[in-house]
């Protein structure tokens, strides 16, 4: 089957481990909430970057 979808047996294996038995609509639905925590995740960085820049010239450090 991996040979006629063009696609290792190893890719097959991971994904049957982390989507098997859900729907694809399922699937599709965690892969969306997986981005959009990814999106969040670098959101957050950015906002504690500037808040420890902005922190740095307050003290006067610069």
């Amino acid at each position: 089957m991996c040979q006629k979808l063009g696609i290792a047996e190893q890719t097959f294996h991971r994904g049957r481990n982390q989507y098997g038995g859900m729907k694809a609509q399922d699937a599709k639905r965690l892969k969306e909430l997986e981005r959009e925590n990814a999106r969040l995740k670098r959101v957050v960085a950015a906002h504690a970057l500037d808040n420890a820049m902005l922190k740095e010239l307050n003290s006067g450090k610069c």
